[in-house]
C-alpha cells in the first residue's frame, strides 16, 4: 500500500501539469484530467497474464485465407533484461529517456509497448511521445505525437507486466528512425534493460522532456534501450513477421554501432528488396551471453523457452521463428547430450504456438572455452544433429557453421567475417548469415502477392 500512496500523490502531482502538444480526444488542448483511481483501473486492465503468458497463442497468419485488409505488425522489437546491479539508476528519477529505434515496416499508425517484466513494484511513467528521429537527440518538431494508455497520458505498469499503448495517428516508415520519450517520474526498482543496443539513445537532464524538439537537454547518450520493448505499425495490407532468437551472434555484436549492419538487418534487407509476398518483419530477439539452458535474467537473460510468450508469441503478426544458440552452452560445458534436447523443445514449443521454426547450425570460434577440443567436439555433434535430424523437428535448418567457417580451416571463421575476437562475426559475417536464410522457406507475407509497393498517404504530409 506504501508503494500505491506514493504513485498517488506523485499522479496527482503530473496529472495537472499540461502537454506542450496534443490533448487526448475530449479534453481541451492543454488540460490532462487524471485520477488516481483511473490509473488504478489502468493498471488492473493489464495485471493479469497475457493471452501469450497464459499458453493461448495467437493464430499465426499463414496467408490470405482471411481479410488482406489493414492489420498490425510488430515492426521493431527488444528483448529486454533485468538490470544488473538493480536497483536502477538514480539517474533515471524525475528524467526523460528518448530511445530511438528502426521500424522494420510501413504505415501509417502506430503502438508502443514499455515494459516492467522484472520491476516488483508498479513502474510509473509520464509523459509520453513518439516522433521522427531527427539529428542526435533531436526530432522533427511536426511530427511529435503524445502517446496514451487507455486513454491516459499517465499510466502505472504492474510488476512483470508489459503495457502496449493506444494507437497513434503517425506516419512510420521502413528503415527511417522513430524517437519515443518517456518522462518517469520515479525510477523503476528493476529496470527492464537492452544493455547491447548497438544504437544510441539518450537521457535528458532532469525534468519532463517528452515533447522537446531540439534535443538540447538530452545530455546523455547511452548505447541501451531502456523500458521500450516493442512498436507496432498499422499496415495498409498484413505483413508477417519472422522472430530470430539467439545470443551475442544474434544481438549483433561485432557489427557497427549506429548502423544497422546485423545478420537481421541484412535479412530484413534482403527480403525487402525481394519485394511483394517475400516481405517479412524481421524483429531481433536476441540477448547477449544468452543460453539455452539457463536462466540467468541479470547477467545472460532469460532462456530462450523461458521467454518464448514475451519475445516470440506477443509479437504481433508473427508466424515464424529462427533460432541460433549453442555456442554458450558450450562454453559453460554443456554436452551434445543436453543441448539437442534443448534444441527439440524449443521446436516443439514454437510449433504448438502455430509458429513456422527453422534451426541452425553453431557458428565456429577457436576463442576461450568455445574453442578447446572438447566444445569443437560437441559444436560439431550438435551441428551434425541439427543437419541430419533437425528437419524432423523443425520446419527447417540454415547451415549457419558452413556459411560462417573458413574452408580451409572449419573450425575457425573465415578471416573476413572475423570481428576480431574469434567468435564474433564481422558485418560482413552478419551478411553472410543472412543470406544463408533460405528466404523461399518463411511464411512470407502472401497478402503483398502483386503489391510491388505500398504507399501510405497522409494529409498535410
Amino acid at each position: 500500500m506504501r508503494a500505491i500512496a506514493a504513485l498517488g500523490a506523485e499522479l496527482r502531482r503530473i496529472g495537472g501539469r499540461p502537454r506542450s502538444r496534443w490533448a487526448p480526444p475530449g479534453l481541451a488542448a492543454g488540460t490532462v484530467l487524471v485520477t488516481l483511481v483511473s490509473v488504478l483501473v489502468a493498471v488492473g486492465a493489464v495485471g493479469g497474464s497475457s493471452p501469450a503468458e497464459a499458453g493461448q497463442y495467437p493464430a499465426a497468419r499463414s496467408g490470405p485465407l482471411g481479410s488482406c485488409s489493414p492489420d498490425w505488425v510488430t515492426a521493431w522489437q527488444t528483448s529486454p533484461q533485468a538490470a544488473a546491479g538493480a536497483p536502477a539508476p538514480p539517474m533515471l528519477a524525475g528524467h526523460t529517456l528518448r530511445m530511438i529505434v528502426r521500424p522494420q515496416v510501413t504505415g501509417s499508425e502506430i503502438r508502443v509497448r514499455l515494459s516492467n517484466r522484472y520491476g516488483t513494484v508498479p513502474l510509473l511513467v509520464g509523459a509520453t511521445s513518439a516522433a521522427r528521429a531527427g539529428t542526435g537527440a533531436a526530432v522533427l518538431g511536426a511530427t511529435v505525437r503524445p502517446v496514451s494508455f487507455g486513454g491516459l497520458p499517465v499510466v502505472a505498469i504492474p510488476p512483470g507486466a508489459e503495457l502496449l499503448s493506444d494507437p497513434i495517428p503517425f506516419v512510420a516508415e521502413a528503415g527511417q528512425p522513430i524517437a519515443v520519450s518517456m518522462f518517469l517520474p520515479v525510477a523503476p526498482d528493476r529496470v527492464a534493460t537492452h544493455p547491447v543496443a548497438l544504437q544510441t539513445s539518450y537521457v535528458s537532464e532532469a525534468g519532463d522532456f517528452a515533447d522537446a524538439v531540439d534535443g538540447v537537454a538530452f545530455r546523455t547518450p547511452i548505447r541501451s534501450w531502456l523500458v521500450l520493448s516493442g512498436v507496432d505499425v498499422r499496415t495498409p495490407r498484413p505483413v508477417n513477421a519472422v522472430v530470430l532468437v539467439g545470443d551475442s551472434i544474434t544481438d549483433g555484436v561485432g557489427s557497427d554501432p549506429d548502423r544497422d549492419n546485423r545478420w537481421s538487418d541484412a535479412l530484413s534487407g534482403r527480403l525487402a528488396a525481394t519485394g511483394g509476398r517475400g516481405v517479412m518483419s524481421v524483429l531481433n530477439a536476441g540477448i547477449s551471453r544468452n543460453q539455452l539452458l539457463s536462466d540467468r535474467p541479470d547477467l545472460e537473460g532469460d532462456s530462450p523457452g523461458t521467454r518464448f510468450a514475451h519475445d516470440v508469441a506477443a509479437a504481433s503478426g508473427v508466424t515464424d521463428v529462427v533460432l541460433h544458440i549453442g555456442t554458450n552452452d558450450i562454453a559453460a560445458g554443456r554436452s551434445a547430450g543436453e543441448i539437442i534436447p534443448g534444441l527439440a523443445r524449443f521446436a516443439d514449443q514454437a510449433r504448438a504456438a502455430g509458429l513456422r521454426v527453422f534451426l541452425t547450425t553453431i557458428t565456429p570460434s577457436v576463442t576461450g572455452r568455445h574453442g578447446t577440443p572438447q566444445a569443437a567436439a560437441v559444436r560439431d555433434a550438435v551441428n551434425g544433429w541439427v543437419r541430419t535430424q533437425g528437419p524432423a523437428h523443425a520446419d527447417g535448418v540454415f547451415d549457419f557453421a558452413a556459411a560462417a567457417a573458413d574452408p580451409a580451416h572449419p573450425a575457425r571463421l573465415r578471416p573476413a567475417f572475423d570481428s576480431g575476437d574469434g567468435l564474433h562475426l564481422s558485418a560482413l559475417g552478419h551478411r553472410a548469415l543472412a543470406g544463408a536464410v533460405q528466404a523461399d522457406r518463411l511464411t512470407g507475407s502472401p497478402c503483398l502477392d502483386e503489391v510491388e509497393r505500398v504507399r501510405v498517404a497522409v494529409s498535410g504530409r
